[in-house]
């Protein structure tokens, strides 16, 4: 009978190395670390004239920005592309999410879909929807002691 030395960081390095061959195997074509979907967050937010979305994408260029709006839904479509001059095995973890998102909000009948402002700063697409005139509150002045019916 043949003692074998037992080496708890066997199995584990084991375990790793399949890991491992399962990555490779799947980056034959295009990783699912770089294809995966992920959701921007978003604030929305309103005031007497306007409607704000502020979405969270850093790290995107203008042009992989598509906003739209369509029978009072706005829609956000973008990528973000995964930095092909770093190979993916030279990495030691990605948590950075890769690939396209697309986000899309149900418009109140107040807003005004022509009159829409976008801006891009620090990796934040910000759009301001103005109200429509007839949607913003009128302030009424309301005149004491004096009577209404004569």
């Amino acid at each position: 009978m043949t003692i074998t030395r037992w080496d708890p960081f066997r199995e584990v390095a084991t375990l790793q190395n399949r890991v491992n061959s399962l990555f490779r195997e799947m980056n034959d074509g295009d990783s699912p670390l770089t294809t995966a979907s992920f959701v921007p967050a978003v604030d929305v937010y309103e005031d007497n004239a306007k409607v704000v979305l502020k979405l969270e994408v850093p790290g995107l260029d203008e042009k992989d920005l598509d906003v739209r709006i369509e029978n009072h839904t706005l829609t956000v479509n973008g990528e973000r592309k995964f930095e092909k001059e770093e190979k993916e095995e030279n990495f030691h973890r990605i948590e950075r999410r890769y690939g396209s998102f697309y986000r899309a909000f149900t418009l109140p009948n107040t807003v005004d879909t022509e009159n829409v402002a976008a801006s891009y700063t620090a990796g934040v697409l910000k759009l301001e929807l103005k109200k429509k005139a007839e949607a913003q509150p009128k302030q009424i002045k309301v005149n004491v002691g004096n009577s209404l019916a004569a």
